[in-house]
C-alpha cells in the first residue's frame, strides 16, 4: 500500500459515516440527515419526554371523559356539599353545590384545553401569514405592517384580552377570538424576523432573480425555515393561553355555568379558600401543572428541533 492509499484528504476518499461527516468536512445538508438520524422522539430530552406523556394522557381524559367520569359533572346533592378529599364515592371531594369535584375537573379538561390551543393555532395561522408577507413586502409595506402590530403592544396582555372579550361579550366563542387577538401580534413578529433574515441569504435572492412569485417563494423557501420557530413558539404560547382563559373565565368573561372548566371552577371555589381551602387548589393546580408543561416541552422541542444542537449532543 503507497503513501497516497492512506491519504483522506481527498473528498471522494472520505467515510460518510465516520465522524468527520458531522464536523467540518460535512455539507449543510449531510448534516441535516445527520442530525435527523434519531427520531424527534430519541432527541428529547427527559423533561420533554416526560411532559410530552403528560399532555397526551390530558388529550385523552378530555376525549374520553363521557367514559371516565364518574358522575355527572352539574349534578349536584346539597347534603353532600364541600365533602372533603376521600370521601366514598368522591375521591376529590364536592364543591359547593354537592357536585363530584373529580367528575368536574375531567369534564373541564374539555374546555380548557380547546380554549388554549383553538387561539393558538387560529393566531399562528394569521399570525405566520401576515408576518411572511411584512417580511416579503418592500419597506413601506413592511413598516407599515409592523408599526400596526406596534399598537397591540402599548397594552398589557390580559388587559387587551379583557377589553376585548367585554365588548363582544361573555362565551366560549368571544373568549376564543379575544385570545388569538392579542396572540397574533408576537407570532407575526416572529416570523416578519426570520423572514427578513432569510431575504438575505444566496438561495433567496437566487429565487428573486429567478424571476419566481412572492407567492411561490413563501410556500416553497420561507414557509419551510420559518416553521419551525413558530412550532415551538406556539406550543408554548398553549400555555399562556390556558392561563388567560382561566382567568377570562374567573373574572365570568369566559365559559358561563354550569359548564366544568378550569378557572370557572376556581372563580366557584373561592369564598371557600378559608374554610375548605384544598377544593380551590385542585383546579389551580391543574392549570399550574398544564401551562408549565406545555412551556417545558417547547423549550425541549426547541432543542430537538435545533439540528446542529443535536449534532453536539
Amino acid at each position: 500500500m503507497t503513501t497516497s492509499d492512506l491519504r483522506t484528504d481527498d473528498p471522494a476518499r472520505v467515510d460518510r459515516d465516520s465522524p468527520a461527516v458531522d464536523g467540518a468536512l460535512a455539507t449543510p445538508a449531510e448534516q441535516g440527515r445527520a442530525g435527523k438520524r434519531r427520531s424527534l422522539w430519541g432527541r428529547l430530552s427527559l423533561p420533554g419526554k416526560a411532559t410530552a406523556v403528560l399532555i397526551v394522557a390530558l388529550a385523552l381524559m378530555a376525549v374520553l371523559a363521557p367514559v371516565l367520569s364518574p358522575q355527572d359533572p352539574n349534578a349536584g346533592v346539597t347534603a353532600d356539599r364541600l365533602a372533603p378529599f376521600g370521601t366514598p364515592g368522591h375521591l376529590l371531594g364536592t364543591d359547593g353545590q354537592g357536585r363530584d369535584m373529580l367528575s368536574r375537573m375531567i369534564w373541564g379538561s374539555r374546555p380548557s384545553l380547546l380554549t388554549g390551543l383553538i387561539p393558538v393555532v387560529v393566531a399562528t395561522f394569521l399570525g405566520t401569514t401576515i408576518g411572511i408577507a411584512a417580511g416579503l413586502a418592500g419597506r413601506v409595506g413592511n413598516t407599515l405592517a409592523m408599526r400596526v402590530l406596534d399598537v397591540f403592544y402599548a397594552f398589557p396582555a390580559i388587559l387587551l384580552a379583557i377589553a376585548i372579550a367585554t365588548v363582544l361579550g361573555s362565551g366560549t366563542s368571544n373568549s376564543i377570538i379575544a385570545l388569538a387577538v392579542i396572540l397574533i401580534p408576537p407570532i407575526a413578529r416572529l416570523a416578519e424576523g426570520e423572514t427578513s433574515r432569510l431575504r438575505s441569504l444566496d438561495f433567496m435572492e437566487a429565487a428573486e432573480a429567478s424571476g419566481a412569485t412572492r407567492l411561490s417563494i413563501a410556500g416553497r423557501h420561507v414557509l419551510p425555515n420559518v416553521g419551525p420557530p413558530i412550532l415551538v413558539y406556539a406550543t408554548a404560547l398553549v400555555g399562556l393561553s390556558i392561563v388567560y382563559a382561566a382567568g377570562l373565565s374567573f373574572l365570568g368573561l369566559g365559559i358561563q355555568p354550569p359548564t366544568a372548566e378550569w378557572g370557572l371552577m376556581v372563580s366557584d371555589l373561592r369564598q371557600y379558600i378559608f374554610s375548605n381551602s384544598g377544593l380551590a387548589l385542585v383546579p389551580a393546580v391543574a392549570i399550574l401543572v398544564v401551562s408549565v408543561a406545555f412551556n417545558v416541552f417547547g423549550d425541549a422541542l426547541r432543542d430537538a428541533i435545533d439540528v446542529k444542537l443535536g449534532t453536539q449532543l
